[in-house]
């Protein structure tokens, strides 16, 4: 048999669907002129034949121009719908029918085109974005604000909003977000729906590596469910003397099938190997990619820094940058002072009641783990009759007995969390936070939960992520902890100022932060 200078693996669309070892095509030597190439191969059971499906580059860019163009319709048309219906509802109620005027409008059409361009510049409309809907409630609400707030800046500038009322303005903008983020949720659904069956692909994907680097990359990040399509994968041999030839035949395969990305996949000690392909596909008209090493996934903010010559791979930092640190402050500085006076009298009389219920001190201070894992001493109203040393402190049961009545009721409230508003004062904590957990549960759960101690990248908050969502009380289950570890991840993850809000609105309204109390 004449040597065989590479095997191309041929997939398309339900890569890694099928046993990946059985779809090796080999040209049948090595002077063969051109790569042998089944394009968009896809198996079917009843016939035994293969389908040839062929989407070319062209065809792909076509499809990503015309879903942004879409998204943007759709939220344009969102916007404006909501704004009739709103401008209807409020001219009804109050003035039983005046009439609707284009002037009416403006100021959502003056919003809406602002609140477009500015997704479109953030590439916002991206095939990629839709894929998921996480993200896009809190940057379309934080947008959606300051667009409208722009939009009346510029309407009372130019004098174009005298005949437009203020309340119908306010109830057109809370529908139009309303709107956006129910369409936006929508077509998630379709886009995520369509690339895992396969029904789209936005990208044509190019594989080149060693064959268990490919089969592990298709298996584990499944680039179908993402609408990638995968035209063709080259494996390359593990040899110096052959290296040179089975790049040259990826190169011819790779211009022949145009594809969108090349994805270099071998382990990333072979920079050998790295420096050969990307050499090889560095004058090809698509973007060039280094294949994940596993240890990437277990961060969502992994990106390439340049400091001067030194270039580095940045896994994790800090998850806020000094102006946010600051303002995060402020905000709670702030706050924390005028909730302190509006509830001093409230305070005043939960220490009496306490105090007259039992005896004892009416706040009671206890070690907890803060920002870097530095230890403070927390201040919350005693809820229960005996003074348990952190170290050796049992963990509140439903109907503890330790708990006194006046107690119970301050729990099931959050009550005696207020007190906290001091340590808010003093910096130890933030309004909004991963809770601290005694030091004794610390230890054990950093013990039992890999990335439990991420919790301790920011400062801890009076409420939480995890607490609005009803994750409170009792941690009797292994499940328990990992899923409070997973909202406070994702609120480090995805700060903003508007979710603290949120979650301070949440905190006091939502029925869920009232779940589970002990």
């Amino acid at each position: 048999m004449a040597d065989r200078p590479c095997a191309v693996l041929a997939q398309a669309g339900s890569i890694g669907r099928q046993d990946l070892s059985h779809q090796f095509d080999y040209p049948p030597d090595a002077a063969h002129a051109e790569p042998t190439i089944s394009r968009g191969r896809r198996s079917n059971e009843n016939s035994g034949r293969h389908a040839q499906t062929w989407s070319p580059r062209r065809n792909t860019a076509l499809l990503r121009l015309s879903f942004s163009i879409l998204a943007a319709a759709l939220d344009f048309l969102a916007i404006m719908l909501a704004a009739v219906v709103a401008q209807l509802a409020y001219h009804v109620a109050a003035y039983s029918w005046n009439g609707l005027t284009a002037a009416n409008l403006q100021p959502s059409l003056i919003a809406a085109a602002i609140f477009l361009l500015a997704n479109a510049m953030r590439q916002e409309y991206s095939f990629a974005n839709y894929l998921q809907l996480r993200g896009h409630g809190w940057r379309s609400f934080g947008l959606w604000t300051l667009v409208c707030l722009l939009a009346l800046a510029i309407g009372f500038l130019t004098k174009t909003t005298e005949d437009t009322s203020r309340a119908a303005f306010v109830l057109a903008s809370a529908a139009g977000i309303a709107a956006i983020l129910a369409q936006r949720a929508t077509l998630c659904h379709f886009v995520r729906a369509s690339a895992e069956t396969g029904g789209v692909s936005a990208r044509r994907l190019f594989l080149v590596g060693f064959e268990q680097d490919i089969k592990v990359f298709t298996y584990r990040y499944k680039p179908w469910t993402c609408g990638m399509n995968v035209v063709a994968s080259v494996v390359l041999r593990d040899s110096e003397q052959t290296l040179t030839d089975d790049l040259a035949l990826a190169v011819a395969s790779a211009r022949m099938l145009r594809p969108d990305d090349i994805f270099i996949l071998t382990p990333w000690s072979r920079t050998d190997v790295i420096d050969e392909c990307v050499t090889a596909f560095l004058h090809m008209p698509a973007r060039i990619h280094l294949g994940p090493e596993r240890v990437l996934d277990r961060f969502v903010d992994a990106r390439i820094d340049k400091v001067g010559a030194i270039s580095s791979l940045s896994l994790s930092g800090h998850p806020l940058n000094l102006v946010e640190i600051a303002a995060k402050r402020v905000f709670d500085i702030v706050a924390s002072a005028t909730a302190l006076l509006l509830l001093s009298p409230l305070l005043l009389l939960c220490g009496l009641l306490i105090r007259l219920e039992s005896k004892g001190p009416a706040l009671f201070l206890q070690r907890r783990y803060g920002f870097n894992r530095e230890t403070f001493r927390i201040v919350k109203f005693r809820t229960m009759k005996t003074m348990e040393d952190d170290r050796h402190m049992k963990q509140a049961t439903a109907n503890d007995p330790r708990v006194t009545r006046i107690g119970r009721f301050l729990r099931r409230y959050n009550i005696d969390e207020l007190p906290q508003l001091f340590n808010v004062l003093r910096g130890d904590m933030s309004l909004v936070g991963p809770r601290p957990h005694a030091v004794a549960h610390d230890q054990l759960f950093e013990r039992r939960i890999a990335l439990y101690a991420r919790r301790h990248n920011v400062k801890p908050g009076i409420t939480g992520w995890a607490q609005v969502n009803g994750l409170r009380g009792e941690i009797d289950s292994p499940e328990k902890i990992r899923q409070r570890v997973e909202h406070d991840l994702y609120y480090i993850d995805n700060w903003s100022m508007l979710f603290d809000i949120a979650i301070m609105f949440l905190t006091v309204f939502s029925r869920k932060a009232y779940r589970n109390a002990v």
